[in-house]
């Protein structure tokens, strides 16, 4: 079969598939329904380039030496082969468009081509304006906002990134039709990543009177300062700038809260309609029976949770994402040639709340993506890699979870070769830090600056996190070194806000 991966950048499970009931997302919501969700999915880090490289290369962000966005990891840590490079050396052929690989050193400057694609890679021209002043304010001046919704005829070359990126995945799904090649498609999405830039008339669907604030917008009480990210990206923007917030702990004022919680909404639906529009084409193209599609985030984005905005922290908030996998005859019951299974929804006249048939509550990783696309392809699963695997071109960390598309087959937790704890599965996330205290680099620390990692094992029934001294010269953390621990137990406490690890109850 052919795969097409679609990935999202900053994008939590607000959708309504995921039960979010003010999110119009009606074209991933009917892809949801042919799917397998995964409600519990999580990345390896909140930030882009090292979740990236870690579910590109089936790697942990310990094995891929990443945390940053400053090395590539073919000369930095090992020669690893990576997912599209997989498929493309089994007859694929392989395409990328938009953000899959983090642009930049990170992945070589070139996407990782030749190695990963068999052409090089599409970006759209737009995409340099990203962070340009094309926020029209108030006043009439332009600005560069966190929260911008444009008229996308006045934007340079009267488009969006993620409309041209749509444009170009639709144009190779006719090339690879016609050229009747089996094919790797990686379609990566920029919003709702910021700026929330997106066409100004998705604000109509949501009212700000609609518009709530985050369940729990303080700062929790025993969170430990090092957990603790100070948004430092959001408030170098002239719209947050202008509003004088205190670092690192003021909090945005409430009404400035709702806009931007309204904003990431509108630009969901806006990356609704690309992904409904890239779906439609595969109908159109007639591939919708021979086609995995796969859609996922690289990590998640706090809305004001704990205080918090941005990603760059161990929440569920900043590491849940969504996964779904749409796998025709095995997910859905097979369809012929000429039926639609993806006709495009218009998120202004559609209310779809449509219920995903499969849905799977198993704690999952986005390491596993790797070994799970081989399997589902009926390509040879790549062995799981030894305790360390740096002179290893083709291993994974992530165990496929091909086992768990059955409901049916749900009880039986695991086996060998996954990392399993009383036949329980887990989830690990880790993020640096340079001090115990929020600094301007907290978020993004470079390499050589990180003193402290913290290491996040997700449960089904708690999240539990040890911050540790780490020495970036060698890469080691020492557990006996704790500078601070998190304990949340989910059931009666979802947003994790009450840290219990000093109770004596849990020793």
């Amino acid at each position: 079969m052919n795969v097409l991966f679609i990935v999202v950048d900053d994008l939590r499970p607000v959708l309504g598939c995921y039960g979010d009931k003010l999110v119009k997302s009606p074209n991933i919501d009917q892809l949801a329904s042919q799917s397998i969700v995964f409600s519990n999915a999580y990345a390896q880090q909140a930030v882009c380039a090292p979740s990236r490289v870690s579910f590109l290369t089936g790697r942990r962000p310990d094995t891929t030496r990443l945390y940053d966005f400053y090395s590539y990891w073919r000369v930095h840590a090992g020669n690893y082969t990576t997912m599209p490079q997989y498929f493309k050396e089994n007859g694929y052929v392989t395409l990328s468009v938009g953000k899959v690989f983090h642009p930049g050193v990170s992945s070589n400057y070139s996407d990782d081509y030749p190695y990963s694609w068999s052409i090089p890679p599409f970006h759209p021209s737009a995409e340099k304006y990203e962070n340009d002043k094309t926020c029209r304010g108030k006043d009439g001046k332009l600005y560069a906002n966190l929260v911008c919704p444009v008229d996308v005829t006045e934007m340079p070359g009267g488009t969006l990134p993620d409309i041209q990126s749509t444009k170009e995945a639709i144009r190779l799904l006719n090339v690879m039709k016609t050229n009747k090649q089996k094919f790797f498609l990686a379609v990566g999405y920029h919003k709702p990543h910021i700026p929330l830039r997106y066409p100004q008339e998705f604000l109509k669907l949501y009212p700000l009177e609609n518009i709530t604030l985050a369940p729990d917008p303080w700062v929790p009480e025993k969170l430990p300062s090092v957990a603790y990210n100070p948004w430092t990206d959001i408030r170098q923007r002239d719209d947050v700038e202008a509003l004088n917030v205190s670092f690192p702990y003021g909090p945005l004022p409430d009404d400035f809260q709702r806009q931007v919680r309204q904003s990431y909404y509108a630009a969901v639906s806006y990356l609704d309609m690309q992904v409904g529009l890239l779906l439609n084409a595969l109908d159109d193209v007639g591939l919708s029976n021979s086609t995995i599609v796969v859609f996922t985030a690289d990590h998640g984005w706090s809305l004001g949770e704990h205080g918090e905005w941005a990603k760059y922290s161990n929440f569920d908030v900043a590491t849940r994402v969504p996964l779904m996998f749409y796998v025709p005859g095995m997910t859905t019951s097979s369809v012929s040639q000429r039926e639609r299974v993806f006709p495009y929804l218009d998120p202004f006249s559609h209310i779809l709340r449509k219920v995903p048939e499969g849905r799977s509550e198993k704690v999952v990783e986005l390491v596993s993506l790797f070994s799970t696309l081989a399997e589902l392809a009926g390509l040879q699963v790549p062995p799981m890699c030894p305790e360390t695997s740096f002179h290893i071109a083709l291993c994974t960390e992530g165990a496929s979870i091909v086992r768990y598309f059955n409901a049916s087959e749900e009880k039986s937790g695991c086996d060998d070769t996954s990392r399993c704890f009383n036949n329980e599965t887990v989830a690990f996330s880790q993020y640096p830090r340079p001090a115990d205290t929020p600094q301007w680099n907290s978020d993004k620390p470079k390499l050589k600056d990180i003193r402290i990692m913290g290491y996040s094992m997700r449960t089904v029934d708690y999240r539990y996190t040890v911050w540790v001294q780490f020495n970036p010269n060698n890469f080691s953390a020492n557990f006996e070194d704790v500078h601070a621990g998190e304990l949340y137990m989910v059931e009666t406490d979802p947003n994790q806000d009450y840290n219990i690890y000093s109770n004596t109850s849990h020793g």
